[in-house]
C-alpha cells in the first residue's frame, strides 16, 4: 500500500476523495433501490457484513456431503472412500443416468426429493451466492447443482416421458453394500402421458428454471437448455395432472405425495423468475392460485409441500419489483405475501400467532421421523424474507397486535442454526464432522464399510450391526435430528434419527450461506 501524502494538499485531497466515494456509494444504493423498486423508510441498507466463521465452517463442511452422494464417474473426487458408481445406470433406456445423487444413507436415485434438493440448492445460491463465494464455496454449491442438472436433463428424453427413480428400493434395503460394489439390476421408472406425475414433473420444473438462472451468466448456453427442459416439463405437469404415486403405487411407501398444486405453482413461480412471461404469472395469480395456494394458512417446507416456499418467492415480487408488474395481478401477489407473512408470524417464538410445535430447547419439531427438515427448512426461508425487509427497508411485520423486525427473524433462524451446530441439551452437533461431537454412526452405506473391504449384498450387513463407529466420516451429512423431548440415539439402526439426506443437505447449505456474513442485500436474480 502507498504512503499517505505528507503535502499541504493532502487534506483537500482526502476531501476530495471522499465526497467522490459518497457519490459513487449514493450511486450504488440508488441503483439498488431503483433496481428493485424500493419503497423508501428508514436507512438504506449497508453492504454485507463481515464473515462469522462459525457459519462459514459450517457451510464449506455441510457442502461436502454432496460429493459423498454423487453416483458416476467421479471427476476430481475429494471423498478418499468414495469411487465410481452406477456406470450403468440408464443403459436399458439408451440414456446416461450415471450422474444425479443418491438419496440417502442408500443407492437409489429418487427423483422427487432430488428434484427438490437441485431447487432449493439453486435457490441457495441465487440468493446468497456472493456471500457464499466470499468464503470460497461458491464454486463447489454450483458443481454439485450441475451434477444434478446434467442427469435431469438426461432423465427427461423427450416433451412427455420423464424418468423418476433408478434402482429398486425393495431389492436395494435388503443389501448393504458400497455403492461402487452394487451388482443387483438397477431398474427405471418413468411417468408419462398414460402415467401422469405432475408433482414430480413439476418439481423438477422448478429445478431446471432455476438453475437457468444460476448459470445464465456463466454458461449461457446450458442456461438455455434447462429453461427449455423446464417449460416442457410444465406444460406436461400441467397438461397431463395426476398424482405420480397414484400413477405409480410402489413409490407410496418411500415419497408418497400429497398433492400436485403446490409444485405446480412453485414451478410457475421459478418460470415467471427465469422468463419474465407473464403467462406464469396469470397461473399462480388465477385460478390455479384459488385452488391451490392456501392463501391464509401457514404450511410446512418441505420436499413433499412447496407453498411456503412459493409464497416467500411471490413476496419477493411484491417487495422488489411492484412497480413492473400489471396491477391485474396485484391481489393475487398481495395473498401470497399476506400469506408468507403468516408463515413468518408463526416462527417467530413471542408472535400471538406463534406455532406450539417446538421442543422446549426452541427447536421448531413437526415430525418424529427426520425432524431437522421443518426447523432447518424454516429458518432459510425465515432469513430470506428477513432480508427482503431488510433491503427494501420495510420496518415492521405485523403479527396480530405485536409487530417484529427483520433482525427478530434474524434472530430466529440462527437459534435453529445454532441448535444444530450444538448448542442444544445434548450438546451434539447433528451436522455430521462440525463440532467437538457429532453422530458416529451414521445410517449411511458407504460410510459404515472399510473403503478396502470387498462385502457383497449379504455380507455388508455385519457393518450395520457392529457396535464400532463408523470408518468413514460422512462429512457434511445432516441426520434426522433429536425427538421432542430432545434425546438422540446414536445407532445406525436408528433410521429416523441417523439418516441424511441430499434434501437436508439443501437446506441447511441454504440457511448457513445466509448466515455466513452479519448482514446481506438482496440482490437481482438477473
Amino acid at each position: 500500500m502507498g504512503e499517505k501524502s505528507k503535502s499541504k494538499g493532502g487534506c483537500c485531497g482526502w476531501f476530495i476523495a471522499f465526497v467522490i466515494l459518497a457519490i459513487v456509494v449514493g450511486a450504488i444504493v440508488f441503483t439498488v433501490m431503483k433496481k428493485f423498486g424500493h419503497s423508501g423508510s428508514d436507512k438504506a441498507p449497508g453492504p454485507p457484513g463481515a464473515v462469522d466463521q462459525k457459519y462459514a465452517t459450517a457451510l464449506k463442511t455441510s457442502l461436502q456431503f454432496f460429493d459423498i452422494q454423487k453416483s458416476g464417474k467421479l471427476v476430481n473426487n475429494k471423498i478418499p472412500w468414495r469411487g465410481d458408481s452406477g456406470l450403468k445406470d440408464g443403459s436399458q433406456a439408451k440414456l446416461d443416468l450415471t450422474k444425479g445423487m443418491y438419496d440417502a444413507g442408500d443407492h437409489i436415485k429418487f427423483g422427487f426429493p432430488l428434484a427438490f434438493t437441485a431447487t432449493v440448492l439453486s435457490w441457495a445460491i441465487l440468493e446468497y451466492g456472493d456471500q457464499m463465494d466470499h468464503v470460497g464455496q461458491l464454486d463447489s454449491a454450483q458443481d454439485s447443482l450441475k451434477w444434478i442438472t446434467d442427469y435431469l436433463i438426461n432423465a427427461h428424453p423427450s416433451a412427455d416421458v420423464l424418468y423418476i427413480q433408478v434402482g429398486d428400493p425393495v431389492a436395494d434395503h435388503k443389501c448393504w453394500e458400497r455403492p461402487e460394489d452394487m451388482t443387483g439390476a438397477r431398474p427405471l421408472i418413468q411417468v408419462n402421458a398414460s402415467y401422469p406425475g405432475s408433482d414430480v414433473a413439476a418439481e423438477t420444473a422448478a429445478a431446471m428454471a432455476s438453475a437457468s438462472l444460476v448459470f445464465k451468466k456463466s454458461d449461457s448456453s446450458y442456461s438455455s437448455t434447462l429453461l427449455k427442459h423446464a417449460k416442457e416439463l410444465f406444460t406436461f405437469a400441467d397438461k397431463n395432472r395426476g398424482y405420480y404415486s397414484e400413477s405409480i403405487p410402489e413409490v407410496q411407501t418411500y415419497y408418497n405425495s400429497t398433492g400436485y398444486g403446490d409444485e405446480l405453482l412453485w414451478a410457475a413461480s421459478w418460470l415467471y423468475h427465469a422468463t419474465g412471461d407473464d403467462s406464469y404469472l396469470e397461473f399462480v395469480t388465477g385460478q390455479d392460485g384459488e385452488d391451490y395456494a392456501e392463501w391464509g394458512s401457514p404450511t410446512w417446507f418441505c420436499w413433499d409441500n412447496k407453498l411456503a416456499g412459493t409464497q416467500v418467492l411471490l413476496a419477493r415480487l411484491s417487495f422488489f419489483k411492484a412497480k413492473d408488474i400489471s396491477n391485474s395481478y396485484g391481489s393475487g401477489l398481495q395473498s401470497y405475501r399476506k400469506t408468507a407473512e403468516a408463515v413468518m408470524c408463526s416462527l417467530l417464538p413471542d408472535s400471538p400467532t406463534a406455532t406450539q410445535s417446538r421442543t422446549d430447547d426452541g427447536l421448531v419439531w413437526v415430525s418424529e421421523w427426520d425432524s431437522l427438515q421443518h426447523p432447518v427448512a424454516s429458518a432459510f426461508l425465515a432469513v430470506i424474507y428477513s432480508d427482503y425487509m431488510r433491503t427494501s427497508q420495510t420496518p415492521k411485520l405485523h403479527c396480530d397486535s405485536d409487530s417484529f423486525t427483520a433482525s427478530d427473524l434474524r434472530d430466529f433462524a440462527k437459534s435453529q442454526a445454532d441448535y444444530v451446530l450444538g448448542k442444544n441439551p445434548m450438546d451434539t452437533s447433528f451436522l455430521v464432522g462440525y463440532g467437538d461431537k457429532f453422530p458416529q454412526f451414521v445410517h449411511h452405506r458407504g460410510a459404515s464399510i472399510p473403503a478396502d473391504a470387498k462385502a457383497s449384498c449379504k455380507d455388508g450387513f455385519q457393518w450395520l450391526e457392529s457396535s464400532d463407529p463408523n470408518p468413514n466420516v460422512a462429512t457434511g451429512a445432516l441426520v434426522g435430528g433429536p425427538f421432542k423431548n430432545e434425546t438422540f440415539i446414536d445407532s445406525r439402526n436408528n433410521t429416523m434419527q441417523t439418516e441424511p439426506s441430499t434434501y437436508n443437505s439443501a437446506v441447511i447449505v441454504g440457511l448457513l450461506s445466509s448466515l455466513v456474513t452479519t448482514s446481506s442485500v438482496v440482490q437481482s436474480f438477473t
